[in-house]
């Protein structure tokens, strides 16, 4: 390799594989390379695989080949779940050098030497399901954003029938209390005002953790002074305790917005899924949590044309997501997955009433998000600007409020990253409008937030 060594990532999928990827970049960075974009030649490609459905392993594959073609004598890494997965069928792929699933990913720039030195393809993947320990790699600040991730756990314990993340991913793992009360000191101290508390089952935190919870963690994070937003990514119905409840009633912090992921709407298909609840159970927890916070913002995840859903089930998921008026939904098509029990049932449902179905929900879905957004026109809320974008011809500035509400509004970019109180003045499905009012930080431009 050059004297000036250079890398370059690309990662597909979830939230969790960014931040993956950015704790890898931490440790390439540390050992003096300089990262490039993907598209140019580069001494090491690293390509963070997802392989939650067949079209991820696709396209993975596709970057694979893409790094070899861009520069044939670089050391090509593969990592991540489709790696974790299917590590044999990876290696097979012509040009790529080292593979590492799920783990070991610490261990990465001394497996790229030993690749060099012994100048053979190589793989690092055991079974992930045997791993206990959380793989603790740290990172203090994120490249081209303005809102910190902070990965608390890895794994899941639930084995829905159409999910293959447990096999890639391995059983839950939780990052020790201390070392996330670092991480979030140290993103803190660099500039970010809110952090999003995030891992592959985020509300199971604290299962493998002895007499700690979730609810002990926010408490903790809640103390961190100048820590303004708390956002949890994503928690499942089951996981709201009474104690949770409690803790976000009492928050000054943990932001007015809860993931709470449906799948279904009706409860023979959330039997057949191995969703551990009733949609009943599903809509109390949804009214508890409501109770405690009335203005609180839930989002949530919907599979439609899951095997066995007949026309019956799906009306009764639609006027359920109706009734509680979800502030946004994301809709999903079932698609098989090898290796999952969902796979082999016989009632696969036909393609064409899938993409029907998924255009009712995202038509629902919309209506749903303008209903709530309309709730805050001519009120005032705290949005971090993330981004500049082009919207009918003006560049506005676009972040999200603490309830979720991506709100668009004229401002200097200078206030990227930065907490502006804004008045919304109009409701839209995907991006609401509003008025500037004040900027409430001003975080020191040495912090690197672009």
């Amino acid at each position: 390799m050059s004297a000036d060594r250079t890398v370059a990532f690309h990662t597909l999928g979830c939230k969790v594989n960014q931040y993956d990827t950015e704790s890898i970049w931490q440790l390439f960075q540390q050992d003096g390379f300089r990262q490039v974009d993907f598209d140019e030649p580069s001494d090491v490609y690293v390509i963070n695989t997802c392989t939650v459905t067949h079209e991820g392993d696709r396209k993975s594959r596709q970057m694979i080949r893409r790094a070899v073609r861009l520069n044939p004598d670089a050391v090509v890494v593969v990592t991540g779940c489709y790696a974790q997965i299917a590590p044999g069928e990876v290696l097979g792929i012509d040009g790529v050098d080292l593979v590492i699933g799920n783990q070991f990913r610490g261990q990465m720039l001394a497996l790229i030497q030993k690749v060099q030195q012994e100048r053979t393809p190589y793989s690092a993947v055991q079974d992930i399901l045997s791993q206990k320990e959380f793989e603790d790699l740290d990172v203090p600040m994120f490249a081209d954003r303005t809102r910190a991730s902070l990965k608390i756990q890895d794994g899941c314990n639930h084995f829905c029938t159409f999910c293959i993340i447990p096999y890639a991913r391995g059983l839950i793992r939780s990052r020790r209390p201390e070392s996330v009360m670092h991480q979030a000191r140290r993103l803190v101290a660099a500039g970010y005002h809110e952090i999003v508390l995030t891992g592959i089952h985020t509300g199971g935190y604290g299962e493998d953790l002895q007499d700690y919870t979730l609810a002990n963690l926010l408490q903790e994070l809640e103390t961190i002074e100048n820590l303004r937003r708390i956002r949890i990514s994503s928690i499942e119905a089951s996981e709201i305790s009474d104690e949770l409840i409690q803790v976000l009633t009492d928050s000054k912090k943990v932001c007015r917005h809860l993931h709470i992921p449906l799948q279904a709407g009706h409860s023979e298909v959330l039997r057949r899924m191995n969703r551990h609840y009733t949609i009943e159970e599903y809509a109390d927890k949804l009214m508890k949590v409501r109770r405690a916070l009335p203005e609180l913002a839930i989002t949530s995840d919907v599979i439609v044309g899951f095997p066995g859903e007949l026309d019956e089930y799906f009306e009764t998921t639609v006027n359920f997501i109706r009734d509680q008026k979800f502030a946004d939904l994301h809709v999903f098509p079932y698609s098989k997955r090898r290796g999952t029990p969902a796979a082999k049932f016989k009632d696969q449902v036909d393609e064409a009433v899938k993409h029907a179905r998924v255009e009712r929900l995202i038509t629902l879905a919309g209506e749903l998000s303008v209903a709530y957004a309309r709730e805050w026109v001519g009120r005032t809320l705290e949005v971090i600007p993330e981004e500049v974008m082009d919207i009918d011809g003006r560049s506005l500035l676009v972040g999200h409020a603490d309830n979720y509400m991506k709100i668009a509004f004229s401002g200097d970019g200078s206030v990227l990253g930065e907490v502006c109180d804004v008045r919304v003045q109009r409701a839209g499905s995907e991006v609401s409008f509003g008025q500037l009012e004040q900027v409430l930080t001003h975080t020191s431009q040495e912090t690197g937030i672009a």
